[in-house]
């Protein structure tokens, strides 16, 4: 297999399946919002792919704006989306390019992995192992707020652009529709982070990151996120039978349940 779909100009087409509702409340597409901005124009002045954050590069996140964010996503780009915790940025996980991107407009250091977000459940397998896990499992936890974080699999098309030489990687399918949307229409996993400098709080706002907008193609207005600014719990499922919780975040009673019903135990 290749390396990466993108460099060998082709796309890995995703799985499509039947969206679920195990453990977060329904944050969708088809959820109505009103735009929480008023947007000027910034003027494109350094290095970093500013560009002029106008009127028109702020979107609602609705269906009809899907096919720009794919655009953007498979031209190497970075948009900002609304998931259901809280803001995110993404790009093409398959382009290092995009992802080093990420780094830049966060500062964040290297060395800290991001995640990746896939449109449904059976397309994790294309990226981790989960020939381990109990049949179901998966799908009662996702979609939903949690990162389940894998074996990274043999040969991903992910080894050269995303955490190179790291033999995990965390997994998200959000329980909203319009970023799924993004990854199922785009055949590509998106690389996906907070929408903030690091170490700042999180985003549940467009206006909260307005100084990062110049270095977006879009962001795309999710409205008011009531996610309270806690993000997916990170949970490690690398070894079977056995959960460790990396981060507290939202749906952790949930998600710990849904492990135990599973003969999960918590590593200690």
């Amino acid at each position: 297999m290749k390396a990466c779909a993108r460099a060998a100009g082709e796309r890995l087409p995703l799985v499509g399946a039947p969206a679920r509702q195990p453990l977060a409340r329904r944050l969708s597409s088809q959820h109505e919002t009103k735009s929480v901005v008023s947007c000027s124009v910034r003027v494109s002045d350094d290095k970093t792919h500013r560009i002029e954050a106008t009127a028109e590069h702020i979107l609602p996140a609705t269906n009809d704006h899907v096919m720009k964010a794919i655009d953007s996503i498979n031209r190497g780009q970075v948009i900002a989306v609304p998931t259901d915790t809280i803001y995110g940025f993404a790009c093409d996980a398959c382009s290092a390019e995009a992802v080093n991107r990420i780094y830049e407009i966060k500062g964040r250091v290297q060395t800290r992995p991001l995640a990746i977000c896939v449109a449904d459940v059976p397309d994790i397998s294309r990226f981790a192992v989960v020939d381990h896990l109990p049949h179901g499992l998966l799908d009662s936890l996702l979609p939903g707020p949690v990162t389940v974080v894998l074996k990274r699999g043999n040969n991903s098309i992910l080894e050269r652009s995303l955490n190179p030489g790291l033999e995990s990687i965390g997994v998200r399918v959000p329980d909203f529709d319009f970023i799924r949307a993004i990854s199922r229409g785009a055949g590509s996993a998106l690389a996906l982070t907070s929408a903030n400098l690091s170490g700042r709080p999180s985003s549940v706002n467009v206006k909260d990151f307005e100084d990062l907008w110049p270095h977006c193609s879009y962001v795309f207005d999710g409205g008011i996120l009531p996610s309270g600014r806690a993000g997916s719990t990170i949970v490690d499922l690398i070894t079977p039978g056995v959960y460790k919780i990396l981060r507290d975040g939202s749906s952790r009673q949930e998600t710990t349940a849904v492990l135990g019903k599973f003969g999960f135990v918590e590593a200690w």
